[in-house]
């Protein structure tokens, strides 16, 4: 899931700040995301999905993100 959120931020030219300050996703969070310390909730997923503009599905399925 990392990796999609990271394909999609780097797209968007924005820092990891920047998307915690609009969807009240901590960088903590992306953080421990990111080591796989912690398994993103359904509610963090729809936040990111929303601010991204992409279903909550893409964040699931176990594809490789679109380049």
């Amino acid at each position: 899931m990392y990796q999609k959120y990271a394909v999609l931020r780097d797209h968007a030219s924005v820092t990891d700040y920047e998307v915690a300050k609009q969807t009240g996703v901590s960088t903590a969070t992306l953080t421990n995301w990111k080591y796989g310390r912690y398994n993103p909730k359904v509610d963090k997923l729809m936040a990111l999905a929303k601010y991204f503009n992409v279903s909550i599905e893409y964040f699931m399925e176990e594809s490789k993100a679109p380049q």
